[in-house]
């Protein structure tokens, strides 16, 4: 137990120790960082001072070399004034924009013995030799033949060969002084004029040059606009104003890489006055165009249609490229807006104007024989071929005018339809269009002043416009055109015009072998009857000689001579069976039964 506690006290003596040793090292370590702190305060001012001095004896360094460099430039300042007054060689132009750059140094530094007036109109001299260089080149990008009308056209954006000169003069013009840029510079103004007016002219020439390649293409749409088909003129119109888009969009890209002032409001300036010669041949073509409309609007309709329902779509782009424009021009002014508006008109103007004219045929009467198929029953089938081709502009354009106007204010409600959609308003325009024509051909038939002859030309009428309109229309679209009620009507019309066809012509044959309570003397009023049966016989066969029926319509035609042979061939047999027993006359050459019922239904099924 003793040695324990002497163990003891022996650790608890050397940790005193230990503690000593630990208190005195951490109050050394303290005193030594204390006086590192104060010596790092000491150095840091020294080492500021250093750095400033480092970069003054740099600045310094590099101002003596440039010094020296301008000093031996000045002796060749003769040299480059000679070559920037002679102006940029062919294959030197790299020395031209050193020369440029070295005058542009010296006033930059403003060397003690430098004439800086003379300095500064040498630089301008030199950016308006470069500007001349570039004006050069552009012209000669902006020339040659133009592609003939109708061939396969595409504009090319800007000749290649000519790129690799003209490139790094515009990337070295985008470097000279500038007001906005160097606005202490002297030549600085001169400089922007001089680019400005360079880069108005390349607009120029290039909207100019884009006219002469369009507008052959133009006027050959113009001058065969009166001799093909309106809905292929109106495609060609909307393809031509395509590509007029495509090529102001093309030099717009061609503007951005070669215009010597780059910035947004240089850009829409220039490329303002780039449209105007483009804008100007489209309202020249437009123009011609709708004056061409104008004189003989039903024969041009569906041209002002295909041509409205082609700016229709192209609006967007339209829209697109004249947003591009610089603040001259007038944001009021939408070239694409005007033309869009002058052929609406025209097409608004083109529906009550089509129906009228169909109302006043009703007012003309033709010769007394005549059973030939109207203008207006054709116009009337042609105009259904053709809707669904422009469907979209019809729709548009009667939904302007409003459902019912194109009556011109007969029993119209102003405004109805509007909660209606589209294709309700198009059905009732051509259900409108049909009922028109039927009341303008019964009205003509019913003045003749022979009604067989006028009830045939209602029957080949009506049935033309049934055969081509419901029973086989040339496209399926006509079909979905037509609403349940355009189709009753055609229908019952020409039910009514086949029973006024077999009244006229038929029914008198039919009448003259019908019996007659009567009559009490049976030979002598067979006779008659007979006589009187082949007399009208002889003459339906010599009516129908002159007037044919249905030749447009084979179906139908085949239809109608198997329901006149099951009219009249049933009743002529019967009443010759009832007189077969009855002796009329002795002498061979008083024949009252001259054919056959075989014969008759020949005759009568060559009617057809």
């Amino acid at each position: 137990m003793d040695d324990e506690t002497a163990e003891i006290e022996l650790l608890q003596q050397n940790l005193n120790k230990t503690r000593q040793i630990s208190k005195r090292m951490t109050t050394i370590l303290e005193s030594f960082d204390t006086r590192l702190a104060k010596l790092e305060k000491s150095i840091l001012p020294l080492h500021t001072a250093a750095q400033i001095l480092n970069r003054r004896r740099s600045n310094i360094d590099q101002t003596l070399a440039r010094i020296e460099e301008m000093s031996v430039n000045h002796e060749d300042l003769a040299a480059d004034e000679d070559l920037i007054l002679r102006g940029p060689q062919p294959g030197q132009l790299n020395v031209y924009k050193d020369a440029m750059e070295r005058l542009n140094t010296s006033i930059a530094f403003n060397a003690a013995d430098l004439d800086l007036a003379a300095t500064s109109r040498l630089v301008e001299t030199g950016a308006k030799r470069l500007a001349q260089l570039y004006t050069q080149v552009v012209a000669e990008g902006s020339s040659g033949t133009t592609p003939a009308p109708g061939s396969e056209f595409m504009l090319s954006s800007f000749p290649s060969s000519l790129l690799p000169t003209l490139s790094p003069v515009v990337q070295f013009l985008r470097t000279l002084p500038q007001p906005v840029t160097h606005p202490s510079h002297p030549a600085a103004q001169t400089i922007f004029n001089t680019l400005k007016d360079a880069q108005k002219g390349y607009a120029d020439m290039r909207g100019n040059w884009a006219v002469k390649c369009l507008e052959g293409q133009g006027k050959r749409l113009v001058a065969r606009a009166d001799t093909v088909d309106p809905l292929a003129t109106g495609r060609e119109f909307r393809e031509w104003v395509e590509l007029m888009l495509g090529t102001a969009e093309e030099e717009y890209k061609l503007l951005l890489e070669l215009s010597p002032l780059s910035t947004v409001p240089a850009i829409a300036l220039s490329f303002g006055t780039l449209m105007i010669p483009i804008l100007k041949l489209f309202g020249t073509v437009l123009n011609q165009l709708t004056t061409l409309m104008k004189k003989s609007l039903q024969k041009y309709s569906f041209l002002a249609l295909s041509a409205y329902e082609g700016m229709i779509s192209l609006q967007r782009h339209w829209d697109d490229l004249l947003a591009r424009r610089g603040p001259d021009f007038s944001a009021e002014k939408n070239e694409s807006k005007d033309g869009v508006q002058s052929l609406r008109a025209l097409c608004l103007r083109s529906f009550p104007e089509f129906l009228a004219d169909i109302k006043l045929a009703a007012m003309t009467r033709g010769s007394d024989t005549s059973v030939k198929l109207m203008d207006f029953t054709v116009s009337t089938v042609e105009y259904f071929q053709k809707v669904p081709e422009v469907q979209d502009a019809v729709e548009s354009a009667l939904y302007a005018l409003g459902d019912g106007n194109w009556k011109m204010g007969e029993g119209v409600q102003v405004g109805k339809g509007k909660d209606d959609d589209d294709s309700t308003i198009l059905e009732h325009f051509l259900h409108d269009i049909v009922t028109t024509a039927i009341t303008s051909l019964t009205t003509i038939s019913r003045t003749s002043r022979r009604p067989a002859f006028g009830s045939i030309f209602l029957l080949n009428n009506i049935s033309y416009l049934r055969h081509n309109l419901l029973r086989s229309p040339s496209s399926s679209d006509i079909l979905a055109l037509i609403s349940p009620s355009t189709s009753e009507s055609l229908n019952h019309t020409f039910r009514t015009a086949k029973a006024g066809y077999f009244e006229a012509n038929f029914s008198p044959l039919m009448l003259s072998i019908s019996d007659d309570p009567k009559d009490k003397s049976g030979k002598s009023a067979a006779k008659e009857k007979f006589t009187r049966f082949f007399d009208l016989l002889d003459e339906v066969v010599e009516r129908h000689k002159l007037a044919k029926v249905l030749e447009e319509d084979q179906q139908s035609r085949s239809e109608i001579e198997d329901e006149i042979v099951m009219l009249v061939i049933p009743s002529f047999q019967m009443f010759t069976q009832k007189q077969k027993d009855k002796e009329f006359s002795k002498s061979k050459s008083l024949q009252y039964i001259k054919r056959t019922a075989d014969d008759v239904e020949s005759q009568l099924r060559s009617l057809f």
